[in-house]
């Protein structure tokens, strides 16, 4: 574990106190400031002497794996995606499918190090606010810890395979009368008044753990940087902790190239994406977002300045897909691939291949789109958008014609 600090990302102040999670000064956000004097002298190797997962980069993690609370998460296949690839017109991409992680989504990446971060701090309730994969994971994780756990759920508009996680791990499951940010109010309430270790993106030490995803990607390539990360943006605290990783990479020397950072969002839920069209270091919440892909329909991010900044620093880039254009891609990837993502995820492949289209990506780029959750979170959806079963007689004859047909 690298000697670490929690500090105010806006003003800089450090903050003690484990339950506040804005700056008491000037109420920014706060982020973990490593000391990574250790690991610099390390060399990269060193980390392949233990498995991948989240845990082989440890001497990056703010927490002491004496504390370690771990479902084998992380270790997630970087597929070469070559049929997609020439689909799309860029023979180098690559998709990261965090879908099998263990509640299938990327969100264990963070539970791993929040949930073993409340366990060093002696937490006994642990909850969240979620549209879904959040409170998958923290439910799975709570329970491998023995905490009890609190989701608050927006009313309606949850994918089922979602809920039934949270549901079946044994967390309280709250349904609150309003949207995604009404829920996350009343859960920070509840984490104010330390009632609950609160483990929402807003939560320091989540993005920590979810960092880990980069440093996977760059392990997997033989520890080459791609020239682009492509991510889906709903809460925004992926592309920060991807951005985070590649500054701490930098910081220690091992790299000294920075992917360009990709923010993809929906159409309908697109508040960042706005933003970056405008030029503007910071975005307009949008009251009531809409899309089909449950687990980025957020329209005020947590995390959305911080996102700006990823993208800018590293001379990314941002746009939206509408919801025909993800079902689309989800689509693609399944029949060229094999891979089954859920329709968040694969906003992502929607975004290269507009951005291909659009020539803001080169055919030549070495691109990594990450795809946060696995398709089996909201079958509801896939199910609306594939052809129905074909009725067939119970005979080979039948079976041919039907085979037979385009």
């Amino acid at each position: 574990m690298a000697n670490h600090k929690v500090v105010c990302w806006m003003c800089g102040a450090e903050v003690k106190d484990p339950y506040v999670n804005l700056c008491p000064k000037c109420g920014g956000l706060l982020t973990v400031k490593m000391d990574l004097s250790e690991v610099s002298e390390m060399n990269p190797e060193d980390l392949r002497k233990t498995q991948i997962g989240v845990w082989r980069y440890a001497p990056f993690m703010p927490v002491d794996p004496a504390n370690k609370v771990s479902i084998q998460e992380g270790g997630t296949p970087l597929y070469k995606t070559e049929a997609l690839g020439a689909e799309v017109g860029v023979p180098n991409a690559y998709v990261k499918f965090e879908g099998l992680n263990p509640t299938g989504s990327f969100k264990d990446r963070g539970m791993t190090i929040g949930v073993s971060h409340a366990k060093e701090l002696g937490a006994k309730i642990v909850g969240c606010a979620s549209t879904g994969n959040t409170s998958a994971a923290l439910s799975a994780y709570a329970s491998k810890a023995g905490m009890k756990c609190a989701v608050f759920l927006p009313s309606g508009k949850v994918a089922m395979g979602k809920l039934a996680q949270a549901l079946f791990f044994g967390a309280k499951v709250l349904s609150v009368d309003g949207n995604f940010d009404d829920a996350l109010a009343l859960a920070r309430k509840m984490s104010e008044e330390k009632k609950l270790y609160l483990l929402n993106s807003i939560n320091p030490y989540r993005p920590e753990g979810q960092k880990s995803v980069l440093f996977e990607i760059w392990d997997q390539l033989g520890f080459k940087m791609p020239d682009r990360v492509i991510l889906p943006v709903g809460n925004a605290a992926n592309i920060w902790a991807v951005y985070k990783a590649c500054m701490e990479l930098k910081e220690i020397g091992w790299i000294d190239k920075i992917p360009k950072l990709t923010g993809i969002q929906a159409a309908g839920a697109s508040p960042v994406a706005k933003a970056f069209e405008e030029g503007a270091m910071d975005f307009v919440p949008e009251g009531n977002p809409e899309t089909v892909a449950t687990a980025i329909r957020i329209g005020n991010p947590v995390s959305g300045k911080k996102a700006l900044k990823a993208i800018y620093d590293t001379k990314g880039y941002a746009t939206t897909v509408t919801d025909e254009e993800i079902i689309k891609a989800q689509l693609l990837l399944g029949r060229k691939e094999g891979v089954c993502v859920e329709p968040a995820s694969a906003a992502s492949v929607a975004g290269l291949k507009k951005l291909r289209e659009q020539g803001v990506i080169d055919k030549d780029e070495t691109v990594a789109c990450i795809c946060t959750g696995n398709g089996l979170k909201d079958p509801d959806t896939i199910l609306a958008n594939v052809p129905k079963p074909i009725p067939c007689q119970n005979s080979v004859k039948d079976v041919e014609r039907i085979l037979s047909e385009n």
